[in-house]
């Protein structure tokens, strides 16, 4: 396997463009965090998430790097979902006692405003507390302040 891996990345340095190769180095850094930080998942370190989580929030920020951006060049909204996704999901299974977990039954995201500057910050609420389902709030903004979702995730409460 790492011979394969080496023969990839010469490939790749060898013939990426330079933006190619920034992606690539920002991919890998995300992949040193997971790694380095022990972090929970590649997803986490590649995005390089930064939460912080108690009783009643749950606030994740991200940098925003070319390598996360559509063809608009603007963040691609499958990151915005996954990041409002991740808050609000961190914090329904932040709140469930031992053995218990909770995953994501539905996901309602309204896009506002293109995802543009220098980070992504989402920061998620309790709307309901129940026995088997949770509903949380989330909403996202970009470095100036400016909103540029809002959405509402169920989640359903799981025996691990």
């Amino acid at each position: 396997m790492k011979n394969e891996l080496r023969r990839l990345l010469e490939t790749c340095i060898e013939t990426g463009s330079e933006a190619d190769l920034n992606s690539l180095a920002y991919l890998l850094s995300g992949f040193q965090v997971k790694i380095k930080q022990k972090r929970s998942t590649y997803i986490d370190g590649i995005l390089q998430m930064d939460r912080k989580l108690n009783e009643k929030t749950c606030e994740i920020t991200i940098p925003l790097d070319p390598t996360l951006n559509n063809n608009l060049d603007i963040v691609h909204g499958g990151i915005t979902a996954t990041v409002l996704d991740t808050a609000m999901g961190s914090l329904a299974n932040y709140l469930q006692p031992e053995g218990y977990g909770a995953v994501t039954n539905q996901l309602n995201i309204h896009y506002t405003a293109p995802g543009i500057g220098e980070t992504l910050y989402c920061k998620a609420e309790i709307v309901h507390r129940g026995s088997k389902t949770m509903v949380i709030s989330g909403e996202a903004y970009r470095s100036d302040g400016k909103k540029i979702a809002y959405a509402t995730g169920t989640f359903f409460i799981i025996k691990k």
